[in-house]
């Protein structure tokens, strides 16, 4: 039976190969929050689960702060709003919880960022036909073979791990990283 030490080794091991074969990625995904970022678009975040929980955080982190004190950066947490969630959810369908929003508040020049293990979740499709649709650019992350989004995604990440979990670990491990270097360029 595998303990915490192992579960850790697990997480290093797969940590260390998408930083062996994973940088062109991810140089493109903070090209992409680096230009949103830098022309005064919004970051909008989306996903289900612990990917919801994800997205929330990463907002958090640009909005407020990561590591140094500095301006607050335009980002949305579409994941929050209990009342919209459940409004969309009941009048319109799951599927239209994040493209509703994305109708209402994304604008050129914006970037979707969606967390995604499976790729196929309707509601994060969705999202991204709905970006695709207003001319707003879509970064995915993903593991396994990143689904159907990978089609409807401006760039994807995909984490080669088959494991929910440990794609989120190195999801939020990656964002952190590219957060990290926009406070220093920006």
């Amino acid at each position: 039976m595998p303990n915490a030490s192992d579960a850790l080794r697990e997480l290093a091991a797969l940590a260390t190969r998408a930083a062996d074969e994973m940088a062109a990625e991810l140089d493109r995904a903070l090209e992409l929050v680096r230009d949103t970022v830098k022309r005064g678009g919004t970051l909008f975040f989306c996903g289900n689960g612990g990917s919801a929980a994800d997205a929330q955080h990463l907002a958090t982190e640009y909005v407020v702060r990561y590591m140094r004190n500095r301006r607050a950066y335009p980002a949305v947490a579409l994941t929050t709003d209990t009342s919209l969630l459940t409004a969309a959810a009941n009048d319109l369908g799951f599927e239209e919880i994040f493209a509703r929003q994305v109708d209402a508040l994304a604008k050129p020049g914006d970037l979707l960022i969606i967390h995604s293990t499976s790729g196929n979740s309707p509601n994060v499709l969705r999202a991204a036909e709905a970006a695709r649709a207003r001319n707003v650019k879509v970064l995915s992350f993903a593991a396994r073979d990143g689904g159907r989004l990978e089609a409807l995604s401006d760039h994807i990440v995909i984490v080669p791990t088959d494991r929910t979990d440990r794609a989120q670990e190195i999801h939020l491990c990656m964002e952190h990283a590219i957060c990290e270097a926009i406070e220093r360029e920006l």
